[in-house]
C-alpha cells in the first residue's frame, strides 16, 4: 500500500475513533452512565418534539441531580404525562404506577425503568415502602396524587392521602408539576401516538421537612395549590379508576 493511502486510512481511523469517543461521551452523559438509557433518551426526545411540541415552564426550578431525595408531584392528564416530565427533570426518576396499567408485553421496558408498582384497588404497602426506600438514597421519585386520570379534563381530583404520607416519612423535597393539554384521549396510552401540543409547568420545589404539618395537612396543602394555580374545578364524582384502562 502506498504511503499516501496508510497515511490517509491512519488519518480515517483516528477521526473515526476521536468521533466514537466523543458519541459515547455524550451517551453516557445521563443519571445513569447508561449508553442504552442515553440513547432512549434521545430518541424519547425527538419523538416528544415531533409528536407533543411540549412548552416547558419553570426548568429553572427543577432542583439538580444532587443525591437529595426529589419527588415529582404531578396532576394526571394521561398517558404521555411521566414521559413529558422526566425528559425535562434529567433525573432518573422511578414512576409510581399502577400495577393494573402495566401491560405484560412492555414488562421488560417497565423492569428496566424499575417503575414502582401501585395496586390502586386493594391498597399495597409494599409500594410506599420502595418508595420510600429509594428516596432514602436520594433519588427521585415521581407520583399522581389523584390515583387516575382527570375525566372530565381539566378538573382536578382530590389527592389521595398516601402523597402527604410520603412526604412527611421521606423528608422529600417536593416539586410540584402541572400538566394541560396533553391528548384527551382513552385509554391512557392512547395519548402516546396522539399529537399534542402539552403545556408543563415544574413550580419552585416545596420544603415540609419542617412546616410541623401532618400527612393529611400536606396532602391538602399541595391540593389547594393546584386549585389555585389551575383555577379547576374538584371532580366530586371521578370515575371509577380501572376505566382508565378499559
Amino acid at each position: 500500500m502506498p504511503t499516501a493511502e496508510l497515511i490517509f486510512w491512519l488519518v480515517a481511523l483516528a477521526a473515526a475513533l476521536v468521533l466514537f469517543g466523543f458519541a459515547a461521551r455524550a451517551l453516557c452523559d445521563n443519571p445513569r452512565n447508561d449508553p442504552i438509557y442515553g440513547l432512549v433518551y434521545r430518541a424519547c426526545r425527538v419523538y416528544t418534539r415531533l409528536m407533543h411540541k411540549p412548552t416547558y415552564t419553570g426548568i429553572a426550578n427543577i432542583p439538580p441531580v444532587d443525591g437529595k431525595p426529589t419527588l415529582f408531584v404531578c396532576n394526571h392528564t394521561a398517558g404521555v404525562d411521566p414521559v413529558l416530565v422526566h425528559l425535562a427533570s434529567k433525573h432518573d426518576t422511578r414512576w409510581m404506577m399502577a400495577s393494573d396499567m402495566r401491560a405484560p408485553r412492555y414488562e421488560t421496558f417497565w423492569n428496566w425503568m424499575r417503575i414502582i408498582d401501585v395496586d390502586r384497588t386493594n391498597g399495597d404497602p409494599a409500594s410506599a415502602r420502595e418508595a420510600l426506600r429509594h428516596l432514602a438514597q436520594g433519588g427521585s421519585v415521581g407520583i399522581f396524587p389523584e390515583g387516575g386520570l382527570e375525566r372530565p379534563p381539566k378538573q382536578l381530583i382530590t389527592f389521595m392521602p398516601g402523597v402527604g404520607l410520603l412526604i412527611k416519612k421521606s423528608k422529600a423535597r417536593v416539586v410540584p408539576v402541572f400538566i394541560d393539554d396533553t391528548p384527551q384521549v382513552d385509554p391512557a396510552f392512547a395519548s402516546l401516538w396522539h399529537p399534542s401540543q402539552s403545556k408543563v409547568t415544574f413550580y419552585p420545589p416545596i420544603d415540609y421537612a419542617e412546616s410541623g404539618l401532618s400527612a393529611k395537612d400536606i396532602t391538602q396543602d399541595l391540593f389547594d395549590r393546584y386549585k389555585a394555580w389551575t383555577g379547576w374545578p374538584t371532580n366530586e364524582s371521578p370515575r371509577t379508576l380501572l376505566e382508565d384502562v378499559a
